[in-house]
C-alpha cells in the first residue's frame, strides 16, 4: 500500500525542481505558460495599438463588447497581459468608456482563469501544499481567516502593478479562495491599476495634439505610474505583514 502524501515526513519529500514539476503536472505547465506567454503577447499588442484601436472604433457601440469579450478570452487563457489590454482601452475609447470595459474584462478573465485552474491545477497544488507545513501555514495566514480578512488579502494581492494576473488566478484558486471573495477582491484590487493603465492609454492618444505640450502628456503618464507604484508598494508591505504574522484557525465559513 502506498503511503498517504499527507502523512509523509517533510524531510523525506523530494523537493528538486524536476520532482516538484512532475508532481504538479498540468499546474506546472500552466505556471510556465502564464509566466512567459503574456509578456510576448503584450509587446505584439502594444506594437499594433493604432490599427487595433481603429478597428474597434469602426464597430461603434459593438466595439466595446468585442473588446471586453476578447479581453476575457485572451487574458483568461493567459495569452495576453492585462496591462496592455487596459492601455488599449484608454487608447481606443478614452477614460470614460475604456475604464468600465477594461475592468469588466479583468473580472471576466479572472473567472475564466479560475475555471481553468480548478479543472487542471487545484487538486495537484493542494496535494503539494499538504506535504509542506510552512506552505500550509502561509496559506492559512493568507486565506484561512474568514470572509473579510480574506477579502482584504485578495484585494491587496491584486493591487501591485507587477502582480502577474494569470499566475495570481492560479495561486488564489489553488489556495481555496471562495468565488465571491475572489471576484469582489479582484474587482476592487485591480481598479487602481486598471484606471492607471487606461489613463496612460488615453494620454498616448493626445500625443499628436498640438494644443497640449508634450511635457504635459509625459508628466501625466509619469505621475500616474508613480501613484500606482506607491499604492502597489503599500499593498505589498501589508501582505508581507500578514504573512509574517502566522496563521490563524481556519474558518469553515470561508
Amino acid at each position: 500500500m502506498s503511503e498517504d502524501p499527507s502523512t509523509t515526513h517533510e524531510s523525506e519529500i523530494d523537493d528538486s525542481a524536476g520532482a516538484v514539476i512532475k508532481r504538479l503536472g498540468p499546474a506546472a505547465v500552466l505556471g510556465v505558460v502564464w509566466a512567459v506567454l503574456p509578456a510576448i503577447g503584450g509587446f505584439v499588442l502594444l506594437a499594433n495599438m493604432a490599427p487595433v484601436s481603429e478597428w474597434l472604433r469602426s464597430h461603434q457601440a459593438s466595439g466595446y463588447a468585442i473588446y471586453t469579450g476578447l479581453f476575457i478570452l485572451t487574458a483568461g487563457l493567459g495569452l495576453l497581459p492585462t496591462y496592455s489590454q487596459a492601455v488599449l482601452a484608454g487608447y481606443a475609447f478614452g477614460v470614460v468608456g475604456g475604464f468600465p470595459a477594461a475592468l469588466a474584462g479583468f473580472v471576466g478573465a479572472s473567472l475564466l482563469g479560475r475555471v481553468i485552474a480548478q479543472r487542471y491545477a487545484r487538486e495537484r497544488v493542494e496535494r503539494e501544499l499538504a506535504t509542506h507545513k510552512k506552505a500550509q501555514a502561509v496559506r492559512t495566514a493568507l486565506v484561512g481567516r474568514g470572509f473579510w480578512p480574506t477579502l482584504g488579502i485578495v484585494t491587496l494581492v491584486r493591487v501591485p502593478p507587477n502582480s502577474p494576473f494569470a499566475l495570481t488566478n492560479l495561486v488564489l484558486t489553488a489556495a481555496g479562495v471562495r468565488m465571491w471573495t475572489y471576484t469582489i477582491g479582484t474587482a476592487v484590487g485591480m481598479s487602481a491599476r486598471t484606471l492607471a493603465a487606461v489613463v496612460i492609454g488615453a494620454q498616448i492618444t493626445d500625443w499628436s495634439d498640438a494644443s497640449r505640450p508634450k511635457w504635459l502628456v509625459i508628466g501625466g503618464i509619469a505621475l500616474t505610474l508613480v501613484v500606482v507604484i506607491i499604492i502597489g508598494q503599500i499593498a505589498s508591505k501589508a501582505i508581507q505583514k500578514v504573512a509574517d504574522g502566522g496563521g490563524s484557525r481556519e474558518d469553515p465559513a470561508e
